[in-house]
């Protein structure tokens, strides 16, 4: 039985690495997008390079992240951990080196790899080491530190970008890895499930990546058409087809597909495509936005996203406690139309647009809708399995998530017509920007029928208050047997 206290030293050391181990990939997928325009230029990459920074790192870390959670409860939660570390602060720094876009975009899915090993360990690490009694505060710490850190994610990304250089964006995590490791070995104890047996699903991680990476390409080259463009969606589509058919078939699948029995945990899925797939786009245009249309340097990007997670660090556990009360189909219908409703109050940024009159009380809104959905989300998937699959459930909610906003990279381009050389002329970029944004409001109504149609309230019986305090989809399952179960 894990027995190390908050409150000890061990404790706060073991709170540090997990918190410095997440934060590392934390920072990379929110910093990145705010350092694309420099990278564009001083690369000389065209826009289908910048989508492919962007999507190299999420199709690997999609892929293999259930078997990232895997490998560590078969071989030890903490080595995979600093595997995962190491192997990240190596393709960093193959990434801060790049002499161009080609080992750039290679480097960056080599980061996703050390992505899916390090980030499941996160939070592994501290329920396997913590006291019953202390778990839940520590999680709620650990949540809490990865809030701050990509709250100030975008801000330090700016400074960087414009003081020693968008490279730095990847070199930082290289120090923070060196504190890691050290603390993680010394201090963190070694733990994985003792009933681990069987084989890996490899085959399906595998397809899944590849149907990702082969559709992405598709939808990214598609304004280039040709044969190749063609093949490579055909072969996608086939690749995910054969993942649906490996899975169901094995004995012990990654993906166990049984559990799209439930109707809740079905529909809340589909909201989260819908909803991720919206903000992936948005992030990654709109920090294209502010730099290419209203001239804004990269701090000044960045420091301007900025009202989104603060009002997400204050406000998400009232709204998981709210939604705990009222149920989840209010919240999960009415976030989604808040923040449709900021992406088209958007439509106003474009030159010589005020901060304080158009860009805040779109960011506003749109931190307002996050607020009302994301944490409800996060507890409705938990709550719509058993309580021995939440683990499952919330794995393949995070895949989910992660997958929708890469897909999004790659299409809304493609869906407003933006060139390859769009971010270099402000007034189509400013024009396809507008297309955009209608469809990634138009993909946020969808969610929030889906969630006014089927959603309802969970079980009675379905406990688990440290969703309440959980602020984001996309961190680690928040349970780690029932992958092991699954997987091992």
């Amino acid at each position: 039985m894990p027995d190390v206290r908050l409150a000890s030293p061990q404790g706060k050391w073991i709170l540090l690495t997990t918190v410095l181990g997440s934060s590392m990939a934390m920072l990379d997928s929110t910093v990145v997008n705010v350092a694309l325009p420099r990278i564009g230029r001083d690369l000389d990459a065209n826009l289908s390079a910048l989508q492919w920074t962007v999507n190299a790192y999420m199709v690997t870390l999609a892929g293999l992240i259930l078997l990232g959670g895997a490998l560590g409860d078969r071989f030890g939660r903490r080595k995979v951990f600093v595997v995962g570390v190491v192997w990240f602060a190596v393709a960093s720094l193959l990434c801060g080196l790049a002499p161009n876009a080609g080992v750039l975009i290679a480097a960056r899915a080599l980061q996703g790899v050390g992505g899916a090993l390090l980030t499941p360990g996160s939070l592994a690490l501290i329920q396997a080491s913590f006291h019953a009694d202390d778990r839940g505060r520590a999680v709620g710490l650990w949540s809490g530190f990865g809030g701050i850190g990509a709250a100030v994610g975008p801000f330090v990304g700016g400074w960087l970008v414009d003081g020693p250089g968008w490279r730095w964006v990847f070199l930082l995590n290289v120090p923070l890895a060196l504190v890691c490791v050290p603390v993680a070995l010394r201090y963190v104890p070694e733990s994985g499930d003792q009933q681990a047996h069987g084989r890996f699903d490899v085959l399906g991680a595998v397809l899944g990546a590849l149907a990702l990476a082969l559709v992405t390409y598709a939808l990214i080259e598609a304004g280039e058409g040709g044969a190749v463009v063609v093949v490579s969606a055909v072969a996608g589509l086939a690749a995910a087809v054969a993942f649906v058919v490996v899975e169901r078939r094995r004995p012990d699948p990654m993906m166990p597909l049984d559990i799209f029995a439930s109707r809740q945990f079905t529909a809340v899925n589909l909201v989260t495509l819908c909803v991720y797939a919206a903000l992936g786009g948005f992030f990654f245009l709109a920090a294209l936005q502010l730099q290419v249309v209203v001239g804004y340097s990269a701090l000044a990007a960045g420091t301007a996203l900025l009202p989104t997670t603060v009002l997400m660090l204050l406000l998400s556990a009232r709204s998981g406690e709210l939604a705990a009360r009222i149920g989840p189909r209010i919240p999960l219908t009415v976030g989604p139309l808040l923040c449709a409703a900021g992406m088209l109050m958007m439509l106003r940024v474009g030159p010589g647009a005020s901060y304080a009159a158009d860009v805040l009380p779109a960011l506003v809104v749109l931190g307002l809708g996050l607020v009302t959905l994301v944490a409800p989300l996060t507890a409705t998937v938990l709550g719509s399995v058993s309580v021995v699959r939440a683990g499952l459930a919330s794995g393949i909610n995070n895949a989910a998530a992660r997958a929708a906003g890469l897909i999004a990279v790659a299409a809304l381009p493609l869906l407003a017509g933006m060139g390859e050389e769009a971010y270099r002329e402000p007034a189509a970029f400013d024009t396809a920007f507008d297309k955009a944004m209608g469809w990634c409001a138009g993909a946020l109504v969808v969610g929030s029928v889906i969630a006014a149609a089927v959603v309802r309230r969970p079980p009675p019986d379905c406990k688990r208050p440290e969703c309440l305090r959980h602020g984001g989809v996309t961190a680690p399952p928040l349970e780690g047997e029932p992958v092991r179960k699954r997987l091992g």
